[in-house]
């Protein structure tokens, strides 16, 4: 059975508070793990699922990892839809945890 939404986890509102906070700018997926704090196992899965819903874009970096001397890394930022989402969950939730730092 579908849903319209993803789960909102504890986890799944902290990558989305991280990509809140950096909202004009696009993250890596390495760049996201670090600042959310959690292990690739975990955010990956949420930023597809994500990805999934509309709420994130992603894009691979452009060039050769050769060149790079790296392996390539995908970008991800919110959409305009996954904003208006978040915030109509913050303000679902202030009256009862107060506002999130990132608002």
């Amino acid at each position: 059975m579908g849903t319209s939404e993803p789960r909102l986890t504890r986890q799944t509102l902290k990558v989305l508070g991280t990509l809140m906070s950096e909202q004009m700018r696009e993250l890596s997926g390495a760049e996201i793990a670090k600042l959310s704090q959690l292990s690739s196992g975990t955010l990956y899965p949420i930023l597809n699922r994500l990805e999934e819903f509309g709420w994130l874009d992603s894009r691979w970096e452009i060039g050769d990892p050769a060149a790079l001397g790296r392996p390539r890394r995908r970008y991800y930022r919110i959409t305009g839809e996954g904003a208006r989402k978040v915030q109509e969950v913050v303000r679902e939730l202030t009256p009862s945890i107060g506002r999130p730092a990132w608002t």
